[in-house]
């Protein structure tokens, strides 16, 4: 009779057991894979019954999005739909959106239960360029390297000067994952000019232009912004170029300075005499200034030519001569324009000297 008890005990024990489990979390939404294209809108399904005081939580890779009711991440295309439905509108490409989503409860019993969702968001070609001037000389190569993410992959096709081109015993093109290459060896005058690395799939086109160039790289100053002289300093720069220098061209002016404005002087036109052929790419030029005022900021540019033409103008460099009631230090001595103003002053710049070099030379 006691071991009958003990065996009724043994299966009511292990009838409640089995309705606790019964009573814990369960998932009604099963883990699916999503394709989806980049800008819509998706709905990720999460309906879990017996919940309970439990918290749910919402990952994408290891990051926690929500927990409960609650919006972890700052993303504010996430929100919660209708219970713990996820929603993500204005879907982002590769980077943004895709990867794999998981919707979690942990119960501290056994593993924690997971709907799993992996998430594939297909865009348009996206395409940046390593360099878009590419410097080089007859006899020497040249490469440009263009980096295409798309999904569905894309197809690339390189262009010069708006035609296709074709493998030849000069011209390779290869792609390494994203990387997507063309080599020019032995380059021939007719090689110089625009190219464009052109991307295409089934949901876009995208192109990005490339220039190679025989015209010499812009200058880089390599001497120090503070003069050893009250009058005088010696500017130093380099040029990168496969042919010889035929021409430099310096421009510089004073710049008057206090600690809410800067009045720029007007500017001084100097030729500098084409340095001897260097025997090699770079060419190191240095021109002493004379007659400077002590104690004055000035700032100057630079260009040069060879046989293929002027290089872009240099960034302006700033330089302070000794002396006056203010010395400067190397850190006052930054660039004082933004990109987008240093641009815009560029231009001002190349135009007034355009003007100069026609009605006065």
């Amino acid at each position: 009779m006691e071991v009958s008890w003990l065996v009724l005990a043994a299966i009511f024990i292990a009838a409640h057991a089995q309705n606790n489990r019964n009573d814990g979390p369960r998932f009604l939404s099963r883990g699916h894979s999503f394709r989806t294209v980049v800008g819509d809108t998706l709905l990720l399904p999460c309906q879990v019954q017996n919940l309970g005081s439990l918290v749910l939580l919402w990952r994408r890779g290891p990051a926690v999005l929500t927990a409960a009711s609650l919006m972890v991440t700052r993303d504010e295309r996430f929100r919660l739909v209708d219970g713990y439905n996820l929603q993500i509108t204005d879907v982002g490409p590769q980077r943004g959106h895709s990867g794999r989503y998981a919707c979690t409860v942990d119960n501290g019993v056994g593993a924690p239960l997971v709907a799993e969702f992996q998430l594939q968001v297909l865009y348009p070609p996206e395409i940046t360029v390593e360099r878009s001037w590419v410097h080089t000389g007859e006899g020497f190569r040249a490469e440009l390297l263009c980096t295409v993410l798309a999904d569905p992959p894309a197809e690339v096709t390189w262009y010069q000067n708006s035609f296709p081109l074709s493998a030849s015993e000069r011209v390779t093109m290869s792609a390494r994952g994203n990387n997507h290459t063309l080599l020019i060896a032995n380059v021939q005058p007719e090689d110089f000019g625009n190219y464009s690395c052109v991307a295409d799939n089934s949901l876009g086109r995208a192109r990005q232009h490339v220039e190679v160039s025989g015209r010499p790289g812009p200058a880089r100053f390599t001497s120090a912004p503070l003069a050893r002289s009250h009058t005088r300093y010696v500017l130093a720069f380099a040029v990168d170029s496969y042919p010889p220098l035929d021409e430099l061209r310096l421009l510089y002016r004073q710049l008057a300075i206090n600690e809410s404005f800067q009045q720029p002087g007007r500017w001084h036109d100097v030729v500098i005499p084409a340095p001897a052929p260097a025997g090699s790419l770079t060419h190191r030029v240095t021109h002493e200034l004379r007659g400077l005022e002590p104690g004055a900021v000035y700032e100057s540019i630079v260009q040069a030519k060879n046989r293929y033409g002027w290089n872009e103008v240099s960034d302006i460099f700033q330089f302070h001569t000794l002396g006056g009631t203010h010395t400067a230090h190397a850190d006052e001595l930054t660039p004082m324009f933004s990109s987008s103003t240093r641009k815009q002053l560029t231009k001002s710049i190349i135009l007034a000297l355009y003007t100069f070099l026609t009605y006065f030379i």
